[in-house]
């Protein structure tokens, strides 16, 4: 199969490289033309512009810095991308996903966008992921090459901006969490407290944080949160211990006391016997938000 990669990043790079592990014909494209030749030394055909990189593909890849970028190139193939099928890597909000996705079809070519959640040193991995979105029969159709670049390559919805959407929530949880450990961490370094020790002897409920995620999956889809256990009426005093022992030792209180009051307002509002996850009302779209 013909592939054509616009974009050689630190990324772009990674996907190229996996193309070619794999056997396949790659054109490559990329704005500063000398990220091509350690690809063209390895077997890729440089193009001049995109418009003649995708004319020697059946497939188009497309992986660079954001979403408007990804949209300029696409315009610049213009109707040389009929016939085709272009998988976007790019990142960006999820809009951006459906203005390619029109921009692609509209010129007569199918389209997926995927979501790449994993470093460039792991791609080509089988553990490495990759969200895809866009008609199934489409990603049905390119699975094996897609597979090449990520072992878990998974179609996740007919919409292309979900994956976009995977992204960012794990991101998010992502951030969460570090921000979360490392104000413990720093809480324990003040104690003199090796944190390797801590998260050695903490493993089994360290390990068991992850479990909650679907607990409450479940909770919120069906919105039903009175919980026998564990409810917010209890964890009030446990924050207030977090926020004098960081006081105490000069440790940032921002995020405990961010923590607290979103708490203390379910309390308020009545939720007490309520689980932790009645609080995605909190960051849920209200009336007059935007």
């Amino acid at each position: 199969m013909t592939i054509a990669l616009l974009g050689l990043g630190e990324m772009g790079s990674a996907l190229a490289a996996a193309l070619l592990a794999a056997g396949h014909p790659l054109t490559v494209w990329n704005r500063s033309s000398g990220k091509t030749e350690p690809l063209v030394a390895a077997g890729a055909r440089p193009a001049q512009s995109p418009e003649a990189a995708v004319r020697a593909a059946e497939l188009v890849l497309v992986n660079v810095q954001d979403g408007a970028v990804a949209e300029k190139l696409l315009r610049a193939a213009g109707p040389a991308l009929a016939g085709r099928t272009v998988v976007n890597l790019t990142d960006g909000p999820s809009e951006q996903a459906g203005v390619a996705a029109d921009l692609v079809t509209g010129l007569g070519a199918d389209y997926l966008h995927g979501q790449i959640m994993t470093i460039a040193p792991a791609i080509g991995s089988p553990d490495a992921v990759i969200f895809f979105g866009g008609p199934r029969q489409v990603f049905d159709r390119y699975e094996p090459v897609l597979r090449s670049l990520g072992g878990r390559a998974t179609h996740v919805s007919t919409d292309p901006a979900v994956p976009l959407l995977y992204g960012m929530a794990f991101h998010d949880i992502m951030w969460g969490l570090l921000n979360g450990f490392l104000h413990a961490a720093a809480l324990l370094r003040d104690a003199g407290i090796p944190i390797g020790r801590y998260t050695e002897q903490a493993d089994p409920s360290l390990a068991a944080l992850p479990s909650l995620f679907g607990l409450f999956a479940g909770e919120i889809d069906r919105a039903e949160f009175a919980t026998p256990f564990g409810a917010l009426k209890h964890h009030l005093p446990s924050i207030d211990d977090v926020i004098a022992e960081s006081e105490a030792r000069g440790i940032d209180i921002a995020l405990p006391t961010y923590t607290r009051r979103l708490v203390a307002d379910a309390l308020v509002a009545g939720h007490g016997d309520d689980s932790y996850s009645r609080l995605v009302e909190h960051f849920g779209r209200r009336p007059g938000r935007a």
